[in-house]
């Protein structure tokens, strides 16, 4: 039997940051056997628009191959430098936990007095979870485009050699 140590010090407490607790328990922020819950995350949040006198349209459409799209006419989501994270405000959201504009509803100043799309973890958990990402903001007359790409690569070439294990094996 092996000796464990019993050491247990600073050092062995671990701190996961940006999108690394959702790629590594995905379970505790959205259900990963159902991918439909990560885009409804997307559709309310293009719905708060509505909601919030913004958005007139929001348009969702499935594509065969798995994938969807989701667009609103509504302000589009901030593209400015964040003033703590000193990067772009699309960026924050779609890559930090719990960010977000809706989480002081009751402020008469509030940006969202309504939102259905206040999960509690917000859009990063479908840009983690997501094959491939891609965020279209035309905001007060410009377009940005951010894309994510295949975090997930490693973790399906895996999948790719068991199934070619299993196949030569019949």
């Amino acid at each position: 039997m092996a000796t464990k140590s019993r050491g247990y010090s600073a050092e062995d407490i671990e701190i996961l940051e940006d999108l690394s607790p959702i790629l590594m328990r995905p379970g505790m922020y959205t259900d990963p056997v159902n991918p439909n819950h990560a885009l409804v995350e997307v559709i309310d949040n293009a719905s708060d628009e509505g909601l919030a006198g913004f958005a007139k349209h929001v348009t969702v459409v499935l594509y065969e191959d798995g994938s969807a799209s989701v667009e609103d006419d509504g302000r589009g989501i901030p593209v400015d430098i964040h003033p703590k994270k000193k990067v772009p405000a699309v960026q924050v959201i779609f890559t930090t936990l719990h960010s977000g504009g809706k989480f002081r509803k009751t402020d008469k100043d509030a940006v969202y007095r309504i939102a259905g799309g206040l999960h509690g973890v917000g859009i990063c958990v479908t840009n983690a979870l997501a094959r491939r990402l891609e965020v279209e903001v035309k905001r007060e007359g410009e377009r940005e485009v951010k894309r994510e790409g295949d975090r997930r690569e490693g973790e399906r070439e895996k999948e790719r050699e068991r199934d070619a294990e299993n196949a030569e094996g019949r």
